[in-house]
C-alpha cells in the first residue's frame, strides 16, 4: 500500500476505509496540458472502477 496516500473516490478498487488508497503505487498523468500548474490539471491513472 502506498504510505499516507488519501483518496475520496470510493468507486475505485483501491479505495479503503478512512479514505486510504491501498494501491501498490500511484501514477498521475497530465490532463490536457503539457505542464501542470494545479491539481485540477492532473488525472490519477491508477483509478480502477470497482
Amino acid at each position: 500500500m502506498a504510505k499516507d496516500v488519501l483518496c475520496e473516490v470510493n468507486t475505485c478498487t483501491y479505495w479503503a476505509n478512512e479514505n486510504k488508497c491501498n494501491a501498490e503505487s500511484i501514477f498521475i498523468a497530465f490532463n490536457n496540458v503539457k505542464q501542470a500548474s494545479s491539481s485540477e490539471e492532473t488525472d490519477c491513472d491508477t483509478f480502477k472502477k470497482k
